[in-house]
């Protein structure tokens, strides 16, 4: 079972037929079974504003009127189509926590969960939906790594309500970082950076677990603000995976979203960090600041 099916809504829809990511730029979209149909739609500024803590969508009706434009001609006369919804990084919190003993009932579950996020949020718990998953446990530890994600219901009523109302039912709704994992197959030590706007997100992975996840905004899109945040994970790395080769450190470093810099940034930081920087790569494009999320979807759907 992948990370992306098990990171769900708790109710059960038919299976989508359409992929929906929100970023600060736009709307990009596909659909599972037609790569080829996948595009983007940009939004004018003003229409979403990416927060964890408010209300993310400034204009819903312009926001429902791109999600409409997305598949013109797509109608319906069966009632809504179910469709995937995959949010900005930086809309939600994602947290790896980990326990000594994890319950076996979901209600206790979900009660440890909202205990152990309670501090690490700026306003009241329960006004946020969330969603978790218990990884496959590593071989050298008797920890159980749980991978949560919280959203407040107020910014994720406002994303969903206009795509009901462009046609469209969420039944399932993820972030993009995590549908991004399903385009890296690796059983090293790796890390994921990926840019979208100004938002940097960076998950440490050991193969295909996620062991630490940060997520931020820069205050500009310079090359020195990515690397004040890399090394301090780099040395994480280094501290926690003491067992791995290497004396901890990555194996392979991803970049997603650097656009036409990718390249350069990739040559340059391997030099100086020697480290493998590698763009991540999709089957259906190169992944951009975008449509990370989308890509990552269509791999794993197809």
């Amino acid at each position: 079972m992948s990370l992306l099916d098990s990171i769900r809504r708790l109710v059960t829809d038919p299976p989508p037929g359409f992929i929906f990511e929100v970023s600060p730029g736009g709307i990009a979209f596909g659909v599972p079974n037609a790569p080829e149909s996948t595009g983007f739609r940009a939004l004018n500024e003003g229409v979403l504003a990416i927060s964890p803590l408010t209300d993310n969508v400034k204009e819903p009706e312009a926001f429902a009127r791109g999600l409409a434009e997305t598949f013109p001609g797509q109608t319906s006369t069966k009632g809504l189509r179910p469709a995937v919804l995959i949010l900005p990084d930086y809309s939600s919190r994602l947290q790896v926590l980990d326990f000594d003993t994890f319950p076996a009932k979901i209600e206790e579950q979900q009660a440890l969960v909202r205990f152990r996020m309670k501090k690490t949020v700026p306003f009241d718990i329960e006004t946020a939906a969330v969603s978790f998953y218990a990884q496959p446990p590593a071989n050298d530890s008797k920890k159980v790594e749980v991978v949560a994600v919280l959203v407040a219901y107020e910014i994720l009523g406002r994303y969903e309500a206009p795509l009901r109302e462009a046609g469209y039912q969420p039944g399932l709704v993820t972030t993009s970082a995590l549908a991004t994992l399903n385009l890296i197959k690796s059983n090293e030590l790796s890390l994921l950076v990926k840019l979208s706007g100004k938002t940097l997100t960076i998950l440490a992975l050991d193969g295909s677990r996620i062991k630490m996840a940060r997520c931020l905004e820069l205050e500009a899109l310079a090359e020195e603000e990515v690397l004040a945040v890399i090394y301090p994970t780099i040395a994480y790395m280094e501290d926690v995976f003491t067992a791995k080769a290497s004396h901890g450190r990555p194996a392979r470093i991803w970049l997603c979203g650097f656009g036409a810099s990718s390249g350069d940034f990739a040559h340059r930081w391997s030099a100086e960090l020697k480290i493998p920087f590698e763009p991540l790569q999709s089957r259906y494009g190169t992944p951009g600041p975008y449509n990370a999320g989308v890509l990552g979807f269509l791999e794993h759907a197809n």
